[in-house]
């Protein structure tokens, strides 16, 4: 995606990492560690869960960097983590972990990296696009990364899948001039001004690979964003739950209505797509669209249980 490296700003990003007096106990020894202003987003077990792991209220390293991959990765997760939670005695290698994203997922995605706490820890995709490009979610509005966005022709489009993952939404309209999307269930004062408010429950096409679908449940204006038919862009409707190995929402953290989250999940069911990127929680890709349906139903069947 180019370089576009902003090597002051990574440094000063590096200044306000972690601190070793604040290192969580459970780290296990060696120059990586997570302090206690980890927020237990997930970012960094999601990128790299064989170096760390999620230790009740937060993340802690359960394995030190065995090579220069692993140490490679483990950096990006360090620029990745929302709250600078991440600390490292040897910085080197900190330029080339930054340059490495927008960071390629397949299916013509890309991930941001960069996540923000005031979406605690959300994840943003990038779809460069003949229609114009794309973002879903707002990342941090990191000076190397959107300099790493214009230079792939910046950002067309931002699709915000609801008011939580909103994040320097404002930072990336003034930087680009792009066209944001939102659900007005979902508009408070800080997003009220957003070019392209959605209506009602129908999904609506917004380019000819890109359909809006309105999911209301997480929260009231929740929506997830189809891809060519093939990626479903999910924020917090659905993600992917290794422990139990299957696709999952929360009744937990619905702020708005579980019934209604159900709802939209059982609407899911009518659409074709055989991979899900979703807000927080893992990724997951079925090799067909009819492997991803059978899988859905298997976490409607599940969710539609006792809680």
């Amino acid at each position: 995606m180019g370089s576009g490296l902003d090597t002051g700003a990574v440094h000063a990003k590096m200044r306000a990492m972690a601190q070793r007096s604040r290192a969580y106990p459970d780290n296990v020894p060696g120059p990586l560690f997570v302090d206690a202003s980890c927020i237990d987003c997930g970012t960094c077990y999601g990128m790299a869960p064989a170096l760390f792991r999620e230790a009740g209220d937060h993340s802690a390293v359960h394995r030190q960097p065995g090579d220069a991959a692993e140490r490679h990765r483990a950096l990006m997760a360090l620029l990745a983590c929302p709250t600078g939670s991440i600390g490292t005695d040897d910085k080197a290698g900190i330029e080339a972990a930054a340059a490495a994203f927008p960071e390629p997922l397949g299916d013509g995605v890309f991930f941001c990296g960069y996540t923000s706490s005031r979406s605690y820890g959300a994840w943003s995709y990038f779809v460069p696009r003949e229609d114009g490009n794309l973002l879903v979610d707002s990342p941090r509005a990191f000076p190397g990364l959107l300099d790493r966005l214009e230079a792939q022709g910046g950002v067309a489009l931002l699709v915000l899948s609801h008011k939580d993952d909103v994040a320097d939404h404002a930072r990336l309209r003034a930087r680009f001039g792009c066209a944001r999307v939102l659900h007005e269930a979902d508009l408070e004062p800080d997003t009220a001004g957003v070019e392209l408010p959605q209506r009602g429950l129908e999904p609506r096409a917004l380019g000819p690979d890109l359909l809006y679908i309105p999911t209301p449940g997480h929260t009231a204006g929740s929506a997830c964003l189809l891809l060519r038919e093939e990626v479903l862009f999910t924020g917090d409707t659905l993600w992917w739950s290794p422990a139990r190995g299957r696709l999952d929402a929360s009744r937990e953290h619905c702020w708005h209505d579980w019934a209604t989250q159900m709802a939209s999940l059982e609407r899911l069911r009518t659409f074709r797509f055989r991979r899900i990127l979703p807000g927080h929680g893992r990724a997951w890709a079925a090799d067909t669209p009819g492997a991803m349906r059978r899988e859905l139903d298997r976490a409607l069947a599940a969710l539609a249980g006792p809680s």
